[in-house]
């Protein structure tokens, strides 16, 4: 759907961006922890959708053609776990792609649903990537753990509207800690620009994906710390076109816990060419967070 959800305890999502034939990396917190896992996954007969969503910045245009991310792949039967579907989407920042007219307006944005829309993700995507739709993007998967938990998480079902939103989280969750590496085979041409990058993916035989959550601040080796940093995002069919935040509204609490982002993702940028054959690198494009 072009309508999605977002997340985090703040979650924070790591994702790298790089440029040039290269992939250079100009985005990258792909340094998950044991603190939320937050599902995600495409709609489909039977199956509600669900959203996570965390943000980045574009500081001018780029060429996006690969990723990588780091989630929980849960089998509540026991059943082999195998991927079906791996979908990327774009938002927007709202009140870009948005009706602002179904919100009470500044300064909260609040809906019947949600407190705010306030650096949420758009009410529908900007652009999105399937593995089922031939050309667009194909991937492979790395198991990092054979068995790794999450301390809290937000599962199907665990998304509620406005003034039930606070749960605290659906508690622990166990499964296996894998490494999608996604490329783009139609590439994402973005200009300059606030977005949110969601993953959604499908696995077979009733088995759920979580994305798992990263340092906020961000550190690690190779990641690419900057200030300030939004937090994550989530919704599911029943939520759309709203979106609540992972930390502030889901977890809650009393202060509600700022120490994290949706997980681990990297996106590389290629160079582009002019008219004249020229290359010219689009710049820096390091991803940033807003609050």
């Amino acid at each position: 759907m072009r309508c999605k959800l977002q997340c985090v305890t703040v979650l924070a999502v790591g994702i790298t961006l790089g440029m040039s034939a290269k992939g250079d990396v100009i985005y990258n917190n792909l340094t998950p922890n044991n603190l939320m896992a937050i599902a995600s996954r495409p709609g489909t007969p039977g199956v509600f959708e669900i959203e996570s969503a965390d943000d980045f910045l574009l500081g001018s245009p780029a060429i996006i053609n690969s990723a990588s991310l780091v989630g929980l792949l849960v089998s509540p039967t026991g059943a082999p776990l195998s991927v079906s579907d791996v979908t990327i989407e774009i938002y927007r920042v709202f009140p870009n792609d948005s009706n602002q007219g179904r919100t009470s307006g500044p300064p909260t944005f609040s809906t019947s649903q949600v407190p705010t829309r306030v650096n949420s993700p758009s009410d529908v995507a900007l652009d999105d990537r399937d593995s089922a739709v031939a050309g667009q993007l194909t991937f492979s998967t790395s198991v990092l753990s054979a068995t790794f938990t999450a301390l809290n998480s937000v599962q199907p079902g665990g998304i509620h509207p406005f003034p039930l939103q606070t749960t605290g989280g659906n508690g622990a969750i166990t499964g296996q800690e894998v490494q999608f590496n996604i490329t783009f085979t139609t590439p994402f041409n973005l200009p300059a620009d606030h977005y949110f990058f969601v993953p959604q993916i499908r696995l077979a035989n009733g088995a759920q994906f979580y994305w798992l959550s990263a340092s906020r601040p961000i550190t690690g080796v190779g990641t690419t710390p900057f200030l300030p940093d939004l937090q994550a995002w989530t919704r599911d069919a029943n939520l759309d076109p709203d979106w609540l935040r992972v930390g502030t509204d889901i977890v809650g609490g009393a202060p509600a816990p700022q120490a994290m982002r949706t997980a681990a993702a990297a996106l590389t940028h290629r160079n582009h060419r002019d008219t004249r054959g020229n290359t010219h690198p689009f710049g820096r494009c390091k991803l940033k967070k807003y609050p």
